[in-house]
């Protein structure tokens, strides 16, 4: 709740968790309480693993975070990547294009169930005979959704269902991580490039994401820069166009920031726990007008 409070109070309009199995809390407790603690707060998934659960029970839960927060939950949902957590969970991590298929089917299952007509759905992955939602969101018609993805298939189907776009690298086939040679901002521009294709007349309307993955404050950026360029096998100018990176001053940064907006139309940055008061000094400089989420763990007393 501390954290939470510190996270508003900061300038950040959103916190977000991840969904992963281990040690952690579980998302909907932790975001509701997180949004109790605070007036304003926004809370969010980012992002529920859809092959962890059946559509009817996350709609459910989606449905009930909604409503106990005011309306003040923004549902990230994502086709899974990490194989290591299926295997150890006993889950089978089927390919790309098959989970890509399940989440578009379980969405569209989700996005129903939010009304209260009984649903009869026959699909490859789920069958429902006369299911009624049994809570209704606090937000019409549903919480904002946002997907998130680096691979054309997925980022496709964002285009055309989701609020919010979360343009990342793709996942490794063998669900072993991410591609970090898919981190490089002609990479970037090229999955805008789907997304728009895509989307055709919603284009303007869908806000753009991204997951920065690094912060660094430095008077001394390019060699700050050098070993994220090794990391991310691209040449060293091209991290500082990267949108996955943030390198230089508190001004610099800004500066960038709003380049990046004017340039890829991003206007929701989210950067991880370990750069919260990085970030932090940033908004503060930018007078705290773009939007801005924290990604915390909220696992073990630290939020």
């Amino acid at each position: 709740m501390a954290f939470a409070r510190h996270v508003e109070d900061s300038g950040y309009q959103t916190l977000v968790m991840p969904d992963h199995f281990g040690p952690r809390f579980a998302l909907a407790p932790a975001l509701v309480l997180a949004a109790e603690a605070t007036s304003q707060l926004r809370v969010g998934s980012l992002v529920y693993d859809n092959d962890f659960r059946h559509p009817a029970l996350l709609a459910q839960e989606v449905a009930s975070i909604d409503l106990l927060t005011d309306g003040r939950f923004e549902f990230g949902l994502g086709a899974g990547w990490l194989k290591s957590e299926y295997d150890s969970a006993g889950i089978p991590f089927d390919e790309g294009a098959t989970r890509v298929e399940r989440l578009a089917q379980a969405l569209q299952i989700v996005k129903a169930l939010f009304s209260a007509t009984p649903l009869t759905y026959e699909g490859r992955f789920h069958h429902l005979t006369a299911l009624t939602g049994s809570a209704k969101p606090k937000q019409e018609p549903y919480p904002p959704v946002l997907i998130g993805g680096g691979g054309r298939r997925l980022l496709t189907l964002a285009a055309k269902e989701a609020d919010i776009i979360s343009i990342m690298p793709r996942s490794r086939r063998d669900g072993s991580g991410l591609e970090d040679a898919d981190a490089s901002p002609a990479a970037f521009t090229r999955k805008l490039a789907w997304i728009r294709e895509a989307a055709g007349g919603r284009f303007s309307a869908i806000e753009l994401n991204t997951l920065v993955q690094t912060i660094v404050i430095t008077d001394q950026p390019r060699d700050a820069a050098a070993p994220l360029a090794k990391e991310y096998t691209m040449e060293v100018d091209h991290v500082f166009e990267t949108p996955l990176v943030l390198i230089g001053s508190v001004g610099q940064i800004a500066e960038t920031l709003e380049q990046r907006r004017e340039h890829f139309g991003l206007s929701y940055i989210t950067v991880f726990e370990k750069d919260l008061e990085s970030m932090a000094k940033v908004i503060d400089r930018l007078g705290r007008r773009p939007s801005a989420a924290a990604q915390g763990e909220i696992d073990d007393g630290r939020g």
